[in-house]
């Protein structure tokens, strides 16, 4: 029974992943899309390109967990994934624990490991996805449920299928905010293009936010710096550099690697947190 309570959101997903594809949106073949003589989509074509040269990273994009048969492959007849990732670049992270793959953990900070330690030993009953609450940032990236990316030449929309989640990374040259802005769950988040690559700062959180399962802390102090690359068509990289000396001794760096959907599209995901007092470690 112990860590039950970490894995509801985990049961929660199962469920949803195991509706029957008549729950969803029927599949149908996409425009754009790269393809095979055989009609599969071809993952490895190049990468699109919007007006201005840019990569465009639209589309629906999921986690790349190396299982077969998630969700999405009902409608893309069985395609392969895009093929694994060179061994190099930063460690990549995971839902439960983004520093998992991190010689040694993360770098958190005496008061931040004490606090990770307390939740996990509460069964992470306070972690905002189980209260139907924004997730944290990192837990966003990692969810097993998909993503849409949507790319305008002013502003990029991540929208979440998990909680229904939004996000909006401006690109029309505004500058981040003062101290003094609102804290907000996502923060502020302005982008510009390095060569092929997607950067996206952002500040202004929320205190006490939750980057994983397991609690890992992010503060009201953090930047993060997003670098987003799409090498193919079918593969999105995520290189997220997290600077919070609040809560971390150093600043570190993790990688997301996602792959695309085709064929298919979000569902609506409804999240209602009727009464949580009935979980195990809950009071």
């Amino acid at each position: 029974m112990r860590r039950l309570f970490s894995l509801i959101s985990a049961v929660v997903v199962m469920v949803v992943l195991a509706l029957p594809a008549l729950a969803q949106w029927p599949a149908f073949r996409k425009a754009g899309v790269p393809r095979n003589p055989d009609g599969k989509p071809n993952l490895t074509a190049p990468a699109p390109r919007t007006a201005d040269g840019k990569p465009d990273l639209s589309g629906i994009w999921n986690l790349v967990r190396g299982a077969a048969g998630q969700r999405g492959q009902r409608g893309q007849n069985g395609q392969a994934t895009p093929p694994p990732p060179p061994p190099s670049g930063p460690p990549v992270s995971t839902f439960k624990n983004i520093g998992s793959a991190m010689s040694g953990g993360l770098p958190l900070q005496p008061w931040a490991a004490d606090l990770v330690k307390r939740r996990v030993a509460d069964n992470d009953k306070d972690n905002p996805d189980a209260h139907c609450l924004p997730m944290g940032f990192m837990q966003f990236h990692n969810h097993p449920e998909p993503r849409k990316i949507v790319q305008t030449p002013q502003a990029i929309y991540i929208i979440y299928e998990a909680n229904s989640g939004l996000r909006q990374i401006y690109m029309d040259g505004r500058p981040l905010p003062g101290k003094d802005a609102d804290p907000w769950w996502y923060g502020y988040s302005v982008g510009h293009w390095d060569g092929d690559t997607l950067v996206v700062e952002t500040t202004g959180f929320r205190d006490g936010l939750w980057l994983d399962i397991d609690g890992d802390p992010l503060s009201d102090q953090a930047k993060v710096t997003e670098r987003f690359r799409r090498p193919n068509f079918g593969t999105l990289e995520i290189d997220v550099t997290i600077d919070d000396p609040k809560a971390y001794t150093r600043t570190f760096t993790v990688r997301v690697n996602q792959r695309i959907m085709v064929d298919t599209e979000l569902i609506e995901f409804i999240c209602e947190d009727r009464d949580a007092t009935h979980y195990v470690g809950a009071k």
